[in-house]
Parts: structure tokens; C-alpha cells; sequence
């Protein structure tokens, strides 16, 4: 059977629609790091999510071709992930999305070394013509968090947010937003065939106790 993150680790990928605290694993991703709105068509946001992809698909079948990665075996590519921040907030403000830096990636079974990453970067590139060295290998232990699923679009996030700090206020927790510790969003619907209303997206804040 292929390995399915989103199956395998539920309360990480379908939390409930009320906010919940989560203690988040160390894991392994591939990363694109950027800045601007991420709504700017073939803008910087696109370019980082078309680089991730080309080398996610060249990992997760590398198994077809010549080039052995010790311990593999099947996996679904997880879904999209970002980490996003702006300079002198605390979260995100929605309302300035060109101000936006961020942090796209995409979730690696742990199978996978930089080595790796460092192959499908070159063997990706080769294929498409285009230089992917923009996709770096990284991992991130996030550990104690707040989180929820968002459902609807992403400009009305806010009513979310607040629930959720409403939910740290009253269990004696606060947000502990660093340059290491960020806004971070799970996009588990496809937005090109989904109606806004109905996108599910995981919000994750991290935190402390007061």
C-alpha cells in the first residue's frame, strides 16, 4: 500500500473546526523561500511552488530510473505547506499580502537526506531546463502549537485566528510568535477546482504557557 501522511498522522493534517493544542514532530521538507503576494500571477510565489513540485515528483519516483534511495518505498506527496511572516507583526496581516515573506514547502518521508534532495534538484533542473537550486532541503521541529481547520477562503482567516486565541487565552497559553516560530498554514484543498467556500486549510500558531 503507498504511504499516505494525511492518513497515517490525522491529527496532524484534519484537525477539528474548533482550536486544539499539538505537541508537532521534527520532519523533513523541501523549502522554497520568498517574499511578496502570493496572489501575483507567475509571480515570485508561483515560481517557488512550480520548483517544489518538479522536485517532489522527481524524489517520489526516483524508484522508476537508475538512482537508489536507501530505505524507499511508495508515498503520496503530501500536501502544501507555508510558513509566512511579516516584518514588525505579530502573525500575519491579511491586509498587506505584498509585505509577505514566507517559507513554502513540501513534507519528505524521512527516508530522504539532503544527498537526495541535492540529485533531484540537478536531475529536475536537467529534465525541465530550468534551475530549481532555489529548493533547499530543511528540517524544522515546530513543537508545541495551536491549531484548527479553516474552513472557506483565505482573507477571512482573521475569524479563525481569533478563535483561537479567544481558545490560548482561556487554557493559560499565549502565542509565541520568533524569527524561528511562525504562522503556518496546510492547504488541503485544490483551490483550481474547489469553491472558496468549501477550502479547508489547517492553521497553526506556535505557543507557550503564560
Amino acid at each position: 500500500m503507498v504511504f499516505d501522511f494525511k492518513k497515517e498522522y490525522k491529527e496532524l493534517y484534519h484537525p477539528k473546526n474548533r482550536p486544539e493544542i499539538i505537541k508537532v514532530p521534527p520532519m523533513k521538507f523541501l523549502s522554497v523561500e520568498g517574499t511578496g503576494d502570493p496572489n501575483e500571477n507567475g509571480g515570485n510565489y508561483h515560481e517557488a511552488l512550480v520548483s517544489l513540485y518538479a522536485v517532489a515528483y522527481t524524489l517520489k519516483m526516483s524508484y522508476k530510473g537508475d538512482y537508489r534511495i536507501e530505505g524507499f518505498f511508495e508515498y503520496v506527496v503530501p500536501p502544501l505547506e507555508g510558513f509566512w511572516w511579516q516584518e514588525g507583526v505579530q502573525g500575519v496581516d491579511l491586509e498587506h499580502k505584498a509585505s509577505f515573506s514566507w517559507i513554502s514547502v513540501l513534507r519528505i518521508p524521512e527516508f530522504i537526506s539532503e544527498k537526495d534532495v541535492d540529485w533531484a534538484v540537478v536531475t529536475a533542473g536537467a529534465k525541465k531546463k530550468t534551475d530549481f537550486s532555489r529548493v533547499k532541503y530543511w528540517e524544522w521541529a515546530e513543537g508545541l502549537c495551536v491549531q484548527m481547520m479553516h474552513l472557506g477562503p483565505f482573507d477571512i482567516e482573521g475569524d479563525s485566528l481569533d478563535l483561537m486565541r479567544e481558545f490560548l487565552e482561556k487554557e493559560g497559553y499565549e502565542e509565541d510568535f520568533s524569527p524561528g516560530r511562525m504562522h503556518h498554514e496546510i492547504y488541503l484543498s485544490d483551490i483550481r477546482k474547489v469553491s472558496s467556500n468549501k477550502w479547508k486549510t489547517v492553521l497553526r500558531h506556535p505557543i507557550r504557557a503564560k
